[in-house]
C-alpha cells in the first residue's frame, strides 16, 4: 500500500480511505474499556474531589490522591441510555470528562507508580470498577529512561503515564479513518491529563520518541491491537526534563532493551466475538515506530506566514481562573442545540489566549531554550462578535491578533462544507479550525509525524472546549468537512485543517441524568 496517498485520502477523501460498503456491527461491538483477567487488582478510591478550583501545592501523592487523579483524567463519569425503537433494547453510552468520537475511546491508561502505599510496578488504570490492575512488579527507571533516549530523569518522578491505543476499538465503527480520530482522541485525552496534573500540582512533560517496541514489551501489548503513542512522566520533585538530550551517551535498540526483562501474556475480555483486520492500521503503525534511540530528532516550526492584512489587537486577558471539576462536568457538545447569541470581544479573547497556552507545554520536539512556534495554530469564522467584522481569521497568539483573511458571512459557506448536516452552523457565532502542517511533518518525523500532528491537534481541542465550557459555551469537534475547501476560504500555505469547532451558546438538551458521585 502507498502509505503517503493513504494520509493524503484521510484528510482530504475519507471514502477512498475506507473499505467500500462498510456497515459496523453493532450487536458484536467492542467494550469502550479494557478488562484483564486473573491479575491482582487495587481498588481505588471513589470519594473523589468535588472541586479542582485552585492548583495544589507540589507533595508526594498517595493512592488515594492517585485514585482521584485518574478519576478526573479518564474515570467513568456518566451513563447515559438511548432509546431508538421499542424493538431494540436501549444503548448505554459511558462518558469521560474527555470526548471521543462516537463515544468509543479507543485509548487506554497504563501507569508506572511508586508510591509508599503501592507495590512499585506498571499498572493498568481499569475506569470499568475504578481500580489499578498490577501487570509487572517491580522497578524500572532505568528501562523507562533508556527507552526515552536517556531524555528525562525517570528516577525522580514518582510516576509514568503511558497512553496507548487499542485499533479495534473504534475500527468496528470508522474503519480506516479510525487511524486518524485515534491520534486526536489520545490528545484530547493528553489535553485533560496535563490539565488535571496541573491541579493536583504535579509538573509533565510529554515525550512522543521512545523505542516504541521495548516500552509496549514492558507493557505486556500485542502490537497487532494495541500499541503506546505517548509517554508522560509525573513529577513533584526537580526534574531533569531533557536530561543528556539528543547527545545520548551511546545508541540503544528496542531488542537490545528487551533482552532485560522477560515476556509477558496477559488475559483480557475481548466482547466482540469476530474481530476483523486492519491491516493499513498495522502498517502505518510500524512504519511509524522508532526502534533506535538515534532515530529521535527536534523540530523547529517556522512561522505562520499571513499576507499583509487588516490586524485586530485583542483586548487584554488575565489567566481565567475556572474549576475544572465543575467546567468538565459541564462541557457540553451541542449539536442542534446551538442558539445564536452575541459574543464579546473579551469573551472571544480569552477563549483564544487561554487555549493556546495549552500548546505552551514541555515536550521532546521542541529546541531547548528557545523560543518555538507551536506546530497547531487557530484559524476562525467569526458572525456577531462584538467588533469584529463578520469574516474568516487567523489567530497570531504570538501578538494576541486576529489576522483578517476575507470579510463576510461564511456561515452558509461552512455549512455546505459538512458531509453530515449534524449542527446548524447558521447558529454558530464562532467557528474555529485547528490547522497543521500540510506534510504532516513527514520530512522531519517520518510517518510518526502524522499521529503527533493529530495528537497536538486533540490537545489544543480539549483546551478549546475546557475554556469554551468556563465562559458558559458549548463546542461540538466536527471531522466531518470538506478539509480543502476550508483550506481554500483561509487561504492556507503549506498548512491544512485538521479538525472543525464550532462554538457558541445553547439550549440545555432535555434529558434526565444523574451524577456518578455525590
Amino acid at each position: 500500500m502507498n502509505l503517503d496517498q493513504f494520509l493524503i485520502d484521510l484528510q482530504f477523501n475519507i471514502e477512498r480511505a475506507n473499505q467500500e460498503n462498510w456497515e459496523p456491527n453493532w450487536e458484536d461491538a467492542p467494550l469502550p474499556y479494557k478488562l484483564y483477567r486473573g491479575l491482582p487488582v487495587v481498588p481505588l478510591s471513589g470519594e473523589v474531589p468535588l472541586t479542582l478550583a485552585e492548583n495544589r501545592q507540589p507533595a508526594t501523592p498517595g493512592i488515594k490522591e492517585i485514585g482521584h487523579f485518574l478519576w478526573y483524567v479518564y474515570g467513568i463519569t456518566q451513563v447515559s441510555e438511548s432509546h431508538f425503537s421499542d424493538e431494540v433494547d436501549p444503548v448505554h453510552t459511558f462518558r469521560r470528562h474527555a470526548p471521543s468520537g462516537g463515544g468509543l475511546y479507543p485509548n487506554e491508561l497504563y501507569l508506572y507508580l511508586k508510591l509508599e502505599d503501592l507495590p512499585d510496578g506498571i499498572y493498568h488504570y481499569d475506569p470499568a470498577h475504578h481500580r489499578l490492575v498490577l501487570l509487572r512488579a517491580g522497578n524500572f527507571d532505568s528501562y523507562i529512561a533508556t527507552a526515552l533516549g536517556d531524555r528525562c530523569d525517570i528516577s525522580s518522578c514518582f510516576g509514568t503515564a503511558f497512553v496507548s491505543t487499542m485499533f479495534w476499538k473504534n475500527f468496528f465503527k470508522y474503519n480506516n479513518f479510525s487511524y486518524r480520530l485515534q491520534g486526536l482522541d489520545a490528545g484530547v485525552l493528553m489535553g485533560q491529563l496535563l490539565a488535571t496534573a496541573k491541579r493536583f500540582g504535579f509538573a509533565s512533560g510529554v515525550y512522543f520518541q521512545y523505542l516504541d517496541s521495548a516500552i509496549n514489551y514492558l507493557l505486556g501489548l500485542c502490537e497487532q491491537e494495541e500499541s503506546v503513542y505517548s509517554i508522560i512522566p509525573l513529577s513533584v520533585e526537580m526534574t531533569n526534563w531533557s536530561a543528556n538530550g539528543a547527545a545520548s551517551r551511546y545508541n540503544i535498540t528496542s531488542d537490545e532493551l528487551k533482552r532485560e526483562l522477560k515476556p509477558v501474556l496477559f488475559k483480557s475480555y475481548e466482547r466482540s466475538k469476530k474481530v476483523l483486520e486492519f491491516p493499513k492500521l498495522i502498517a502505518l503503525n510500524e512504519a511509524s515506530k522508532l526502534e533506535s534511540t538515534e532515530s529521535f530528532n527536534r523540530v523547529c516550526n517556522p512561522p505562520c506566514e499571513v499576507k499583509e492584512s487588516v490586524q485586530i489587537t485583542l483586548p487584554h486577558t488575565e489567566s481565567l481562573a475556572f474549576d475544572l471539576a465543575e467546567v468538565s462536568k459541564k462541557r457540553s457538545s451541542p449539536e442542534m442545540d446551538f442558539v445564536l447569541s452575541r459574543v464579546s470581544q473579551q469573551q472571544l479573547a480569552s477563549l483564544l489566549k487561554e487555549s493556546m497556552s495549552a500548546v505552551a507545554y514541555r515536550n521532546d520536539l521542541d529546541e531547548i531554550h528557545s523560543s518555538q512556534e507551536p506546530r497547531v495554530s487557530i484559524y476562525g469564522c467569526f458572525y456577531n462578535v462584538e467588533g469584529i467584522t463578520n469574516g474568516a481569521y487567523y489567530y497570531n497568539h504570538a501578538e494576541h491578533r486576529l489576522q483578517e483573511i476575507q470579510q463576510g458571512d461564511q456561515r452558509l459557506r461552512l455549512q455546505t462544507m459538512l458531509s453530515i448536516d449534524n449542527v446548524n452552523l447558521q447558529q454558530v457565532p464562532i467557528c474555529l479550525h485547528v490547522a497543521g502542517n500540510k506534510e504532516f511533518l513527514r520530512e522531519e518525523l517520518g510517518y510518526r509525524g502524522y499521529r503527533i500532528l493529530q495528537m497536538e491537534a486533540g490537545m489544543l481541542v480539549q483546551s478549546l472546549l475546557l475554556t469554551a465550557s468556563a465562559l458558559g459555551l458549548g463546542g461540538h469537534p466536527l471531522l466531518g468537512f470538506d478539509a480543502s475547501k476550508a483550506d481554500d476560504l483561509y487561504r492556507m500555505k503549506g498548512k491544512t485543517s485538521l479538525i472543525q469547532i464550532p462554538i457558541g451558546s445553547y439550549r440545555p438538551r432535555q434529558w434526565l441524568k444523574g451524577s456518578l458521585h455525590s
